[in-house]
């Protein structure tokens, strides 16, 4: 995202209370932030922009057994522009809704859940020579913010599939990730 842009969504967001000088400060450090983790826009491949669909996320162990981290049909969206700026999210197709109906009332397995149950991230990606490089600025997962990552990825007809090495669950027992998205035609 550019820094004009990261400026403007950060000045958008600042608390109506904050003082003019301090959101000012706020959206110039985001804008900084950005600028010192993304580094240079590098080349994205015309075939990674635009808007996918997910397909399937799963793990992948040793023995070839599969296990689907989001269910049996997850639903997500992964949307790349011309300067490899992304936001993706995945969730569980069918999720509980908290009993209390209040987002600050769960119980302990709501909560669990909810955090199992769905993935966002936010930052920038670039690619050469089929290795995707990918770097999360934000994400709902904050062990994932800042975090950098290469994966080799493949794309047939309209379906992108890419690796991740090791994922967040499973890695231990040798497991690896396997994403797979679908473009979407407008």
């Amino acid at each position: 995202m550019s820094r004009a842009k990261l400026l403007l969504l950060a000045s958008l967001l600042a608390p109506m209370s904050t003082s003019p000088i301090l959101a000012a400060a706020t959206a110039r450090d985001v804008a900084m932030k950005h600028s010192e983790t993304a580094g240079d826009h590098v080349m994205v491949p015309k075939e990674l922009i635009g808007a996918w669909t997910l397909v399937r996320c799963d793990n992948v162990y040793p023995d070839g057994h599969r296990v689907e981290l989001y269910g049996p049909h997850p639903e997500g969206m992964w949307l790349i522009d011309a300067q490899g700026d992304y936001m993706m999210q995945i969730v569980r197709a069918k999720r509980m809704p908290f009993a209390a109906n209040d987002k600050s009332k769960g119980t302990p397995d709501e909560y669990r859940a909810a955090s199992m149950d769905s993935n966002a991230h936010f930052g920038h990606v670039s690619a050469d020579a089929m290795v995707m490089h990918s770097q999360i600025l934000h994400a709902s997962f904050p062990n994932w913010d800042g975090k950098s990552g290469d994966s080799n990825y493949t794309i047939v007809n309209d379906e992108l599939t890419y690796r991740v090495a090791k994922p967040s669950s499973g890695a231990a027992e040798g497991a690896h990730g396997e994403v797979m998205w679908r473009r979407v035609h407008s």
